[in-house]
């Protein structure tokens, strides 16, 4: 007794569920209605064929209306059972919705947070001069490579040269290298 009056009231997911067996019991209890519909228009048939050799028009017309009937039954249950579906999908559909609806609330819990942690401009203001000493950054580095290669392309002409008149003397014997 007081565990009813403490238990939790059941989630959307539990009733959805819940719901849904129900209907899907429902679908059963159709289909073995259009199974026993089946069987006795199979009998009907047989019944009418027999009838039939005997030349019985009257019994034979009307099992023929009984089998009318009985196509029209089914017809019904099969409508019946596409509702039940119907149904069971808008249920999906419906707890689709409300799981979304609870992300999404979650999601702006979860933003406003941010947002308190995070201060807009502070984070902004930082940025900016983190952009100023990266660019800083990037100009010098700039410059101190085209000053190395600078003096890299002087010493290696310089020593270039050095080499030309060295290879000149050697050949000339002299003459030419000290030039």
């Amino acid at each position: 007794m007081f565990a009813a009056l403490f238990a939790k009231p059941p989630t959307p997911d539990q009733m959805v569920r819940k719901w849904r067996s129900g209907i899907r019991a429902q679908e059963r209890e159709l289909d073995r209605q259009l199974r026993g519909i089946e069987i006795e228009e199979a009998n009907v048939k047989r019944t009418i064929k027999q009838l039939a050799k005997k030349d019985d028009k009257a019994s034979c017309r009307t099992l023929a209306k009984e089998l009318v009937r009985s196509r029209k039954q089914k017809n019904r249950i099969h409508t019946s059972k596409a509702q039940l579906n119907s149904i069971v999908m808008e249920l999906q559909r419906q707890a689709a919705l409300l799981k979304v609806a609870g992300s999404l609330q979650k999601s702006t819990q979860v933003m406003r947070s941010v947002n308190q942690l995070m201060r807009v401009p502070q984070l902004q203001m930082t940025l900016m001069e983190m952009t100023k000493e990266m660019m800083k950054a990037g100009v010098i580095e700039e410059m101190t490579e085209d000053m190395f290669d600078a003096i890299d392309d002087e010493g290696l002409e310089e020593e270039a040269d050095e080499e030309v008149q060295k290879v000149l003397a050697e050949i000339t014997d002299g003459a030419m290298g000290m030039a």
